[in-house]
């Protein structure tokens, strides 16, 4: 006898099958009756769209004022969420520790942050964040320091004072010192691992000289010198609140933070005397000519071609700006006529890269198949000389401001990267409206502004240039091109 469970199912199984293909009938004579989508929504030509003038942009209300320890301080509410997150630039960066300590200011911010505080041990700390999803972190950098913290708006008072703990009261134990050193050692390790990495590192050596501030490296020797005293001391001449700038945004009271600053930094005491704070001179010429760094095992090159350049205040930063928009970027030159007309790279580039207080460069390169060296380096001579000797076209004019002014509104997507900005601009002595000044800069620029900067700031004939490959691969080969090839040796000491 059968199961009257599976004949019921049977029966449900088969309505539900009829009536599928009932509505399967019913939508499609539904979509034969209705007209063509070919018709109803047949797309404009990309020359009808009409699109509104981008809006205008404005800073937010912020407040600046300073405490009498010298700490500067920006307030930015922010009411869109329930956070707050604070950031502190500090006048620091590792172009200012010893050359025999190397290593010492990343070290240092390491261990401020992963060794907990004189009141909160590592663990603990990590633990009363971790627990309201809630972050603080340190670092330094070359020409800067910061420090940072996230909150939910109703953690905000126990995070902002875990935070001025870890700025006033690192513990700096061994322990993490010893950790934190094990790791750059890691680093160093594999620094030769990647050739693109390689090749950036070997590059500022040329640029700057391989014992200049900007270039040089940690090594093993160099953070075998580093102890816990040269943590407190870079700490205590550099971590003070005259060489401060706090920035606070969110879900804020103005007021009730005010009062939470000046009970947290307000106290704080500066050491004397001051250090000096001076950024390092760049004084030596770039080494100009073609360098190699030799590697039998890689079946394509890493290339790097450039010298030294300038500085973000220079007067014709927005004119450089329009000329990097002309080579560089997906509609570039260099991306069209290197990489898409001749196939000669996976990837290129060219920019002029300035600094805030120190001399940047200008770089081009990228990577190619190894028997495309030579004529990739000899395509992006020629695109560099080019703009020197003819006029961009009208075309690349407007293609070039057009990406440099409709990014824009990029850079103010938030109170937080503006309040940043503003930051920033104090940090290094800009004025704070300079971005403002750069705009109406770039949309002044003229296709002869484009040749003149060109023609003033490009050095074709006084190029570093270096390739990481395969010599014995490269087709031609590059002695082709350069009648002196200088090796680099990149061995890592012991």
């Amino acid at each position: 006898m059968k199961n009257p469970q599976l004949k019921k199912m049977r029966l449900l199984v088969s309505k539900l099958y009829r009536r599928s293909w009932t509505l399967f009938f019913v939508g499609l004579v539904t979509v034969q009756l209705l007209p063509s989508p070919a018709i109803a929504l047949t797309p404009k030509d990309y020359s009808e769209l009409e699109f509104p003038p981008l809006p205008e942009i404005t800073l937010p209300d912020y407040e600046r004022y300073e405490l009498e320890n010298g700490m500067v301080v920006y307030l930015m509410e922010d009411h869109t969420l329930p956070l707050v997150g604070g950031s502190m630039v500090i006048r620091t960066g590792s172009r200012l520790e010893p050359a025999d300590k190397v290593g010492l200011g990343s070290i240092t911010s390491t261990v401020m942050r992963s060794g907990g505080t004189l009141k909160h041990p590592a663990d603990t700390l990590n633990n009363i964040l971790e627990q309201r999803a809630a972050s603080i972190e340190t670092s330094i950098g070359e020409a800067s320091g910061s420090a940072s913290f996230s909150a939910l708006k109703e953690d905000f008072a126990l995070v902002f004072d875990l935070f001025a703990e870890v700025l006033q009261q690192p513990a700096f134990p061994q322990d993490k010192l010893d950790l934190a050193k094990r790791q750059t050692a890691g680093g160093i390790a594999r620094r030769n691992d990647e050739p693109d990495a390689i090749a950036a590192r070997e590059f500022d050596k040329l640029i700057y000289g391989a014992d200049s501030p900007y270039a040089r490296t940690v090594e093993y020797a160099t953070l075998n010198n580093i102890d816990r005293v040269d943590l407190f001391n870079f700490y205590r001449s550099y971590i003070r609140p005259d060489q401060m700038i706090l920035g606070i945004v969110g879900d804020i009271d103005v007021e009730a933070t005010k009062a939470k600053i000046a009970a947290k930094f307000g106290p704080w005491r500066n050491p004397s005397p001051s250090p000096d704070l001076a950024p390092p001179a760049v004084t030596q010429p770039a080494q100009s000519g073609a360098f190699l760094v030799d590697q039998s095992q890689l079946t394509q090159s890493s290339i790097l071609i450039g010298h030294q350049g300038g500085q973000l205040s220079n007067p014709d930063y927005p004119e450089l700006s329009v000329m990097n928009g002309v080579i560089n970027g997906f509609g570039g030159r260099l991306f069209n006529e290197i990489r898409s007309r001749q196939g000669l790279a996976y990837s290129v580039y060219g920019v002029w890269s300035p600094r805030y207080d120190y001399d940047g460069q200008f770089i081009a390169g990228g990577s190619t198949r190894t028997e495309a060296t030579v004529p990739f380096i000899t395509a992006m001579k020629g695109e560099i000389k080019r703009l020197q000797t003819e006029l961009i076209t009208p075309a690349e004019l407007a293609y070039a401001k057009d990406s440099i002014l409709n990014s824009f509104v990029f850079n103010f997507e938030d109170p937080g990267q503006t309040l940043s900005r503003l930051m920033r601009y104090e940090y290094y002595g800009y004025p704070e409206d300079f971005i403002f000044q750069y705009q109406r800069e770039v949309e002044a620029t003229t296709i002869e502004d484009v040749q003149r900067v060109a023609q003033t700031y490009l050095k074709p004939e006084q190029l570093t240039v270096l390739v990481v490959g395969n010599a014995a691969a490269m087709d031609p080969p590059l002695s082709s091109l350069f009648e002196t090839i200088k090796p680099v040796d990149i061995t890592i000491p012991e």
